[in-house]
């Protein structure tokens, strides 16, 4: 079996995970635990980005020397493991002596192939976004959609740049051959779109004087990376590029996970990068949406901030994975509402699932049923659609079965049969649900591993799967 290699973006550690993050690797993981159960290695990669304007300003205003700064924030990011029950196999930070070793490298090939100089440039500067901004991308007040409380730095020095505009024709090209890079389809015209108007060349320095914090840049002790320059090479050098070419070309090229804000960095000018570098390009781009909290954008000033660790605290793991899964369209935007949860916890997971499982598993239990499955992969419609990332689909169709056998139940009312008559009508029921719960594992692990110990043997009732707020 291929190796599959799957990675999420590396959140910023300048404040503590938020649902947008935990919504992503979350679906990561699925995709991961759905490709483990098929046979194939999975190397499985998360991370964080700890260089850059916007971590040396968050710890400057916190009065920490930014390494003990990053240090404490990576700490709840790596914490995400056990919180969310994630299965990825590597957590890299850009602060790695590895990693910016890696960087370095990279750099180095990317000159050495003539495609970094230096120029004096002005431009408009959104730090919470750490990109340069066009005035076609800013609001009626001159400031980042993305960022409206925060007004742009004015940059006006000079930087080491990557010839972006090198490699217009070519990123077509991989679009124009690879009908599927980015995921959804109206995700790719989109950056078609802005690779067909013409690439700027793109800053990839800062002055260190003025913004210490970041990666060396080769030769030059007065320049330090720009942050995306340095992030970016995350995805191969967690593999082992460059120093172990076996493990990185066995994993190597892989699926990216980001959100749409990440568009243009992950499916232009990461790739650009890579090319430049001599390296393959991506396999595919998976970009999902943004979520909203009851229909409003979630931001700090708003006051409506979603913790993953109080919403695991109230509804523990598998309901807030099934909630973010689906209920979030994977590949577009989805609204947070407690209200929602709390409904989806009762009637979905509590009643149609909990309730489901109970009520076969005690007439079993009652009459001595015992049942062997044999069932070892996800059946191969809900396998398709995990595999072309369609995981709420997926999870919409477990659960059309799940109201089928309980529609079933109610219709054919098996407590009223005889034990003889109901006996192979439980021993079906009791087989489909280890079949559910199998189809299960990638999107909520310790629900399945429940669900087919609860029907695997001689069956006993079960506690519920569910308890009651």
């Amino acid at each position: 079996m291929a190796t599959k290699y799957i990675t999420t973006t590396t959140p910023y550690v300048n404040s503590d995970p938020h649902i947008g993050f935990a919504l992503e690797i979350i679906q990561a993981d699925a995709w991961a635990r759905a490709q483990a159960l098929a046979g194939h290695t999975v190397v499985f990669n998360t991370g964080t980005d700890e260089h850059g304007a916007k971590i040396y300003e968050k710890a400057q205003e916190a009065g920490m020397d930014t390494q003990a700064y990053v240090d404490k924030f990576a700490a709840r990011f790596k914490a995400l493991k056990e919180l969310l029950n994630l299965s990825f196999t590597h957590f890299i930070r850009t602060t790695d002596d590895y990693h910016k070793k890696a960087a370095q490298v990279f750099w180095t090939k990317c000159a050495e192939n003539g495609d970094i100089y230096k120029k004096n440039y002005q431009v408009k500067y959104c730090v919470g976004c750490e990109l340069a901004k066009t005035d076609s991308e800013l609001d009626k007040k001159g400031r980042c959609p993305l960022h409206p409380n925060r007004a742009l730095d004015l940059i006006d020095e000079e930087n080491y740049f990557f010839k972006f505009s090198n490699y217009q024709d070519k990123l077509l090209e991989l679009y124009d051959k690879q009908k599927d890079f980015v995921l959804p389809a109206h995700r790719l015209d989109e950056i078609r779109n802005f690779v067909a108007a013409g690439l700027e060349d793109f800053s990839i320095s800062r002055i260190k004087e003025k913004m210490p914090w970041g990666v060396a840049v080769p030769g030059d002790d007065e320049h330090v990376m720009y942050v995306w320059f340095d992030a970016l090479v995350n995805y191969i050098s967690t593999i082992g590029w460059p120093t172990d070419m076996d493990r990185f070309n066995t994993s190597w090229p892989g699926t990216q996970v980001a959100g749409k804000d990440n568009l243009r960095q992950q499916s232009a000018m990461w790739q650009a990068m890579l090319m430049s570098a001599g390296e393959l390009p991506s396999k595919q781009i998976i970009i999902h949406g943004f979520i909203t909290m009851d229909g409003q954008k979630i931001s700090k000033s708003l006051g409506n901030v979603v913790d993953p660790f109080e919403l695991v605290k109230t509804y523990g793991i598998d309901p807030v994975r099934y909630y973010l899964l689906c209920e979030i369209p994977t590949l577009g935007d989805g609204d947070y509402s407690d209200k929602r949860m709390r409904q989806l916890y009762d009637s979905n997971l509590a009643n149609e699932l909990g309730n489901l499982l109970s009520r076969v598993t005690t007439l079993a239990a009652q009459d001595g049923i015992t049942v062997q499955p044999k069932q070892n992969t996800i059946e191969k419609e809900i396998q398709k659609e995990i595999n072309n990332f369609r995981l709420n689909e997926a999870l919409e169709m477990i659960w059309l079965h799940i109201k089928i056998i309980n529609s079933q139940i109610n219709d054919e009312a098996p407590w009223k049969l005889s034990k003889n008559e109901r006996k192979d009508k439980l021993i079906e029921w009791v087989m489909r649900l280890y079949t559910i719960g199998l189809n299960l594992s990638p999107f909520m692990p310790e629900t399945s591993q429940k669900i087919m110990s609860a029907t695997t043997g001689q069956i006993q009732k079960i506690a519920p799967l569910f308890p009651r707020l």
